[in-house]
């Protein structure tokens, strides 16, 4: 037994030490035109997903998520800070979403998988607030409170559903508007 534990100490000093020189080697490709390795990526994309689903878990819904005010509100804030990354409808891509690694999802698109519309909510308002390390999105938490971003949460639940034209209209803001009070 006292060898067993003593192989797998120094095995797991060896792989320490093998991925701190790994680490400081500069060998890892980070250039953003150049893909992750299935494994990295697939840990990555895990890691992210499961970390978001627990945070988010527990995150209560807004009665009025549903209420056209909030769309309304919301619509103005992901035009002026998301669409650049997220596309509006009637687009596929822009030449900034192309140079962009890992690509950010296009939240004109009804999202595929098997999460409730809640989880989705909680999601969406978690990864809002808090951004995603290393991936480019920000958190928008400095500046804009929580109704402010369930506004947001809001607009893009109705977001797939809009045409160009609905788009153009909702997102629209008055003269001289920047940001709204709550």
């Amino acid at each position: 037994m006292k060898s067993y534990i003593k192989n797998l100490t120094l095995l797991l000093i060896a792989v320490g030490i093998a991925f701190m020189v790994f680490i400081y080697s500069g060998w890892y490709d980070i250039g953003a035109d150049t893909r992750h390795n299935k494994l990295t990526y697939w840990a990555l994309e895990t890691l992210r997903d499961n970390s978001v689903a627990r945070a988010a878990s527990e995150i209560q819904i807004p009665a009025d998520l549903d209420s056209s005010a909030r769309l309304l509100r919301g619509g103005p804030d992901y035009n002026e800070m998301c669409v650049s990354c997220h596309l509006a409808p009637g687009k596929s891509s822009t030449d900034f979403t192309k140079g962009l690694y890992p690509s950010p999802p296009n939240l004109t698109e009804i999202p595929e998988g098997t999460l409730t519309e809640a989880q989705h909510d909680q999601r969406r308002f978690w990864i809002i607030k808090h951004g995603i390390k290393a991936s480019g999105m920000p958190s928008w938490a400095p500046g804009h409170d929580d109704q402010r971003i369930w506004d947001m949460v809001a607009f893009l639940k109705q977001l797939p559903e809009l045409s160009p034209e609905q788009y153009q209209i909702l997102t629209s803001r008055g003269e001289g508007k920047r940001g709204h009070a709550h």
